[in-house]
């Protein structure tokens, strides 16, 4: 049984008369009653006899007609559903992210994509970038959003580069001051985070390519943490530009520039099985959610004017509420 005959039939049955339901489906006279005929040897009954008024449904024409109006809506629907995840508009979208990304970048970016995709329903999954490598690989997330990999069966498509940055306390000397050096960083608490994340890496790599040593280092397991210390007086970090977007904005943590440094960027990618092919449906929806969101990643957000002194103590050195912080 042909989707053209159960088409056929419904068409003929809604008006009543062959030659305008050949005019409707754009077939000729003879053709819409091929099928027909086609339809009634495959059912065995007849379904429809002529009167002078037209078309007339048998009794076996008024009991498949309904089946055959539901066969017809539920094949409109499957086609809509297609479409729509085709276009990104319905279903749902597996993401796995690195901790990063997941806390500090993702959020807004899918709040956005939820707004204008109100028919998928998404879920997140964290781990390091080489974990969620393993999960694309698995099909067991749809896209990953990494530090940039290389693996012959990923597809890695470029999202936006993040910036490592040294933040202080507001009321640090350094923020006051135009450019620091590694050795002057060097002689401050240098705090760490995340021994098994890339960033840790970088920022050691950093004082070990200038030939640096940090005096103290307090290491912790997550940025949130880093960041709190930091705001205490209990030392400097180098974070992710997007980790601390809101802390600059806010005027809670301050930007310092290193003067003896290159800048040091990370790339972030999303990736995919190379042989699911191009991104498609709510995949390429997320992606283009990026693109729209890229200039907000990676501006560089408004400096305060002048950072807050701490009163002086007698003898002019800064008095540090909290713990001093080691020289």
């Amino acid at each position: 049984m042909l989707l053209a005959q159960i088409t056929a039939f419904v068409e003929v049955a809604r008006r009543q008369n062959v030659s305008r339901a050949a005019e409707a489906l754009f077939v000729t006279q003879p053709a819409l009653t091929a099928r027909l005929q086609r339809l009634e040897r495959d059912l065995g009954a007849q379904l429809f006899v002529r009167t002078p008024r037209g078309m007339k449904l048998t009794d076996a024409g008024e009991a498949f007609l309904p089946y055959a109006a539901r066969a017809l809506d539920a094949l409109g629907d499957g086609r809509m559903q297609v479409n729509a995840l085709e276009r990104g508009g319905a279903g749902h979208l597996a993401i796995g992210a690195a901790p990063a990304l997941s806390t500090y970048v993702l959020p807004r970016l899918l709040k956005r994509f939820a707004q204008s995709h109100p028919r998928v329903s998404v879920s997140v999954r964290t781990g390091h970038s080489e974990e969620i490598l393993e999960l694309v690989l698995r099909e067991q997330v749809d896209v990953g959003l990494v530090r940039a990999l290389h693996h012959r069966d990923i597809l890695s498509i470029p999202l936006y580069e993040d910036r490592l940055i040294l933040v202080v306390d507001p009321a640090h000397p350094f923020a006051v001051s135009s450019r620091i050096t590694l050795e002057q960083i060097a002689s401050e608490q240098v705090i760490l985070f995340d021994r098994t994340s890339s960033y840790h890496e970088l920022t050691s790599a950093l004082f070990r390519t200038a030939g640096v040593s940090p005096s103290g280092v307090m290491e912790l397991d997550n940025i949130d943490a880093a960041k709190k210390m930091i705001e205490q007086g209990f030392g400097v970090a180098l974070l992710p530009h997007t980790s601390v977007a809101e802390e600059l904005r806010s005027g809670t943590l301050a930007e310092v520039a290193i003067q003896d440094a290159a800048p040091v960027r990370r790339q972030i990618v999303a990736i995919l099985r190379r042989d699911a092919g191009p991104p498609t449906g709510a995949v390429a929806a997320l992606l283009d959610t990026f693109a729209a969101g890229r200039a907000e990643l990676t501006e560089r957000p408004p400096q305060r004017a002048e950072a807050p002194r701490r009163a002086k103590a007698p003898g002019g050195r800064s008095r540090a509420p909290g713990p001093a912080r080691r020289r």
